[in-house]
Formats: structure tokens, C-alpha cells, sequence
């Protein structure tokens, strides 16, 4: 029994597509490294700034797009170019179809009113960045395993 619950939880991870949006290139391939030491072995897609994601996900211009039916989870960097993490959020949780996904927001600013505000636009999770490197791959290590068994639901509401 215990075989076939541990197969089903990577079947259904497997949908999962995890959008990386961080400007800091040196960031971004250490939260790579570091999900993937966790376990996590789905697909990423690092986004360079918020207008990439939003892109993305809403289909615009000529880089690749999302997928109906297909589960994504963002890891939001709050300061970005462009377009910053939070007009990001702001635009995707006012959208019908985009509103389900979840979005975790992981940044250096620990500042309570941003957390707090965040979570009014609809954040699921704030990881605050430690600053010092071992506890930055630390909390990044912990992340992947929450990854590994959370559920997500799919883009066009299918569950």
C-alpha cells in the first residue's frame, strides 16, 4: 500500500511546473541547485523579471506560455524589473483563471507591512531570503521539500 501512495504523490508532482521570477541570476541558480538537492525534480522556468511571468501566463508576446491544464507554482521575487513582484501578484490574483495558483513570494524584504500586504493581494506563503549564504541554502532546502508534497491545482480550474 505504502508503494503505491508514494508513486501517486510523484505522478501528481510531476504536473507541477515551478516558475522561478528573480532577477539576481546568482539567486536564481541557487535556488535551482538547491530545490533539486531537496528532491525536487520538476520542471523550472526562471523568468528575469516580472514582465517575463506575466508573459507567460497570460500569453503574451513571443517567449514560451504557459499550458491549459497544466499545474503551475510561482517563487516571486518582490523587487524586480519591469514590472515588480507585486503588480505581478496583484494582476494574477484579480484574474478568474490565474487566481488559484499558488504563489509564494521569496525575498530579501521582511518589512511587516509588506508581508502583511502580500497576503492581502492573495500571496500563498512569504519566505523572507536570509542574508547569510548557509541559511539562504538552508531555507532554500526546506522549500524544495515542502514542494515535494504539496498539491496544486490546474490553470484551467480542473483539479
Amino acid at each position: 500500500m505504502e508503494k503505491i501512495l508514494v508513486e501517486r504523490r510523484k505522478d501528481y508532482q510531476q504536473e507541477v511546473h515551478l516558475i522561478i521570477a528573480e532577477d539576481d541570476e546568482g539567486h536564481a541558480a541557487l535556488i535551482m541547485k538547491n530545490l533539486k538537492r531537496a528532491g525536487f525534480k520538476n520542471d523550472i522556468l526562471h523568468c528575469k523579471d516580472g514582465q517575463e511571468v506575466l508573459d507567460f501566463l497570460f500569453l503574451k508576446g513571443e517567449g514560451p506560455h504557459r499550458i491549459s491544464g497544466k499545474s503551475y507554482l510561482l517563487l516571486l521575487d518582490i523587487r524586480m524589473p519591469k514590472v515588480d513582484g507585486v503588480e505581478v501578484l496583484r494582476q494574477l490574483k484579480k484574474d478568474p483563471e490565474l487566481s488559484k495558483m499558488p504563489v509564494i513570494m521569496v525575498t530579501t524584504t521582511d518589512d511587516p507591512r509588506e508581508v502583511n500586504h502580500c497576503h492581502e493581494l492573495g500571496c500563498s506563503i512569504y519566505v523572507t531570503k536570509p542574508v547569510d549564504y548557509e541559511k539562504f541554502i538552508d531555507a532554500i532546502k526546506k522549500l524544495g521539500l515542502f514542494l515535494t508534497v504539496i498539491k496544486v491545482p490546474r490553470i484551467n480550474g480542473i483539479t
